[in-house]
């Protein structure tokens, strides 16, 4: 048996399985809803502490080639952003309004596009760096979980070269099924356009399987938490 008939031998077997009629529109149909805590059993273990949750992050995210830095206070993390402009030469930088950009980001003391207002975007695509916040750093994949309406819209964390997230600790979360009940409470039935999982800098395989890094996105990923 070649694979074309092992494929249709596969759709032919499916088919003999009858499916559910749908019900119509407007009737009672409650759909089974999954319980987030059940998945924990599958998932790996992240711990019971903050200390554990930093640590698992931070190891993670290293794995991931991205740089996490947990500093003590907003000077410190504006130290840490300074350092980042001196290093890697910054001209000029991107962010949108928010708590921690509108306290942090007038340190870089370079022209900065907002990405709130009406903008051009080859100019955001110029830009050095693009600085957000978030909604979410998950310990257990070392990703950080941004959403549109917390990180400037759907541009400003993938067109820069360097996305710089700016981060809360009580915004570090032990596992997904956290950060995914964390999503149900503040968004309700209002979700945002956009939730977006980055785990890392932007990488590919797909090219004669080489990693490469960048292709789709930034290069670099730094997570400041304060």
């Amino acid at each position: 048996m070649n694979e074309r008939e092992n494929i249709l031998g596969r759709i032919r077997e499916a088919l003999k399985v009858r499916a559910n009629r749908p019900r119509p529109p407007g009737s009672d149909l409650e759909l089974p809803q999954p319980p987030a805590a059940g998945a924990r059993r599958w998932l790996p273990p992240v711990g019971d502490t903050f200390k554990q949750w930093v640590e698992l992050f931070a190891r993670n995210a290293a794995d991931l080639k991205a740089e996490f830095h947990l500093v003590s206070s907003s000077e410190e993390m504006r130290q840490a952003l300074v350092q980042l402009r001196d290093a890697e030469g910054w001209k000029r930088a991107a962010c949108h309004s928010g708590l921690l950009p509108d306290a942090i980001c007038p340190a870089l003391g370079i022209p900065m596009l907002k990405t709130d207002k009406s903008y051009d975007v080859q100019i955001l695509e110029a830009c050095d760096v693009g600085i957000t916040e978030c909604d979410a750093l998950i310990a257990q994949t070392g990703s950080v979980m941004l959403s549109s309406r917390r990180a400037g819209g759907r541009a400003l964390s993938v067109l820069p070269p360097h996305h710089v997230v700016l981060a809360r600790r009580d915004q570090l979360v032990p596992d997904l099924p956290t950060a995914f009940e964390m999503l149900k409470s503040d968004y309700a039935n209002n979700f945002p356009s956009m939730i977006s999982f980055i785990t890392g800098p932007s990488r590919t395989g797909d090219i004669e399987r080489s990693l490469v890094i960048g292709a789709q996105g930034p290069k670099k990923l730094t997570v400041l938490c304060v």
